[in-house]
């Protein structure tokens, strides 16, 4: 069982940056891979960015590229992800989750074992 726990979401303005983290329990963390998700007002969850389990694979979604990074320090048990250069259509509850793949990533929520509550993140123009 992983019990997972996000922070850093907030009210920040187009062109900001904000910093999220992802706190997980448990010893297995470093089996996990891990992944970043939101979901905007009627709209389906999308994957934002996936790290594998030991941190050498990533994923981001297209309209994400260059802008965020998603980060992971197993010694920690917590996942970062850092996004820069904030747009209104950023705006979403954010979630991590956490998948039991040793090895690569999901960018399915489907595969995805463990979720945490959400972050909100709100980009004002």
């Amino acid at each position: 069982q992983v019990q997972l726990l996000e922070s850093g979401g907030g009210l920040v303005q187009a062109g900001g940056s904000l910093r999220l983290s992802c706190a997980a329990s448990g010893r297995t963390f470093s089996s996990y891979a891990m992944g970043w998700f939101r979901q905007a007002p009627g709209k389906e969850r999308d994957i934002v960015a996936a790290i594998s389990s030991r941190g050498g694979n990533t994923y981001y979604a297209d309209s994400v590229k260059g802008r965020f990074t998603i980060s992971r320090d197993n010694a920690k048990n917590t996942v970062y992800l850092q996004m820069n250069s904030l747009k209104p259509e950023d705006t979403a509850v954010y979630y991590c989750a956490a998948d039991r793949a040793l090895f690569g990533v999901a960018t399915s929520p489907v595969h995805y074992d463990y979720w945490g509550q959400g972050t909100r993140v709100t980009v004002s123009s």
